[in-house]
């Protein structure tokens, strides 16, 4: 099976407290990147389907990651290649030339070049949260898709059995490949992907794994090329223009109230929450 797992780096959620606004423009200045958490679930199921769980070293397929970025966007892929992912491509643009429509559009012109079976993505990405580029993507291609997989299971490496969590249960879609699927946190539990290489007694551990010294060394060697917008046919015009940023009001210090009928009476007349 022939994955592709599209990536993006995105400012550290625990950083938020960096976050500043100048002249209605987010400043990135002091920000940590790190690859979005949702694209390394994604990247750990590609993982997942194309080895033998008992023998990981053996890459049965391959994994190819893809991001759009900057050159210093590089260090996300490597990343990608250091826990296992066999290359990775990137389509060279400017952070602020990109928006949904423009990263689905450039993904398909890709994909359209080679011949991949599954593509995999994490559901959104934890700073714009906007959750379009793999369902604008889907449509493009017009390959079928399922979104916010908690579970996959392969079958023969010819069709995906999604299990995706809805309000009171599960339902599972039968997908076949080629197809686009989005997944979600629950996809990197212990036993969330089955896999025809892996024995069903197989147990992953936990979470998304993580790469030894020896293992990002030899990433430095992976295949890395860098491909522009232009080659594929894509011209940078996003259809969503951010007209300014704006930091929430500073919380107010708190009061102390005497008693609990002093602690309604505010809440009924001054924070009017009763």
């Amino acid at each position: 099976m022939k994955i592709l797992v599209p990536l993006k780096r995105v400012a550290d959620p625990d950083n938020a407290n960096k976050i500043k606004v100048n002249g209605g423009k987010i400043d990135t200045t002091g920000l940590e990147w790190k690859l979005n958490p949702f694209d390394e679930y994604a990247v750990e199921t590609a993982l997942r389907l194309t080895e033998n769980g008992a023998n990981t070293k053996a890459r049965l397929g391959e994994v190819v990651v893809v991001t759009l970025g900057p050159k210093e966007t590089e260090t996300t892929l490597r990343s990608a290649l250091a826990t296992g992912a066999d290359r990775a491509i990137r389509i060279d643009a400017g952070d602020d030339a990109l928006d949904g429509d423009t990263v689905a559009h450039a993904l398909a012109a890709l994909i359209k070049k080679e011949n991949f079976d599954l593509i995999l993505l994490g559901k959104q990405a934890v700073d714009g949260d906007s959750n379009q580029v793999p369902q604008l993507l889907a449509e493009y291609l017009g390959w079928p898709q399922a979104t916010f997989a908690a579970t996959i299971k392969s079958e023969a490496d010819k069709a995906l059995v999604v299990g995706r969590e809805v309000d009171g249960g599960t339902l599972n879609v039968r997908v076949q490949l080629p197809a686009v699927v989005s997944v979600d946190l629950r996809i990197v539990a212990p036993k969330s992907v089955t896999s025809v290489h892996t024995a069903p007694t197989h147990n992953y551990s936990d979470g998304v794994r993580f790469a030894a010294l020896m293992q990002i060394m030899a990433a430095k060697k992976k295949p890395l090329v860098e491909v522009k917008l232009a080659d594929l046919g894509v011209t940078a015009a996003p259809k969503i223009e951010y007209v300014g940023f704006e930091l929430p009001p500073a919380r107010k210090a708190g009061v102390k109230v005497a008693n609990v009928a002093d602690l309604v009476g505010k809440l009924r007349n001054e924070a009017k929450a009763l």
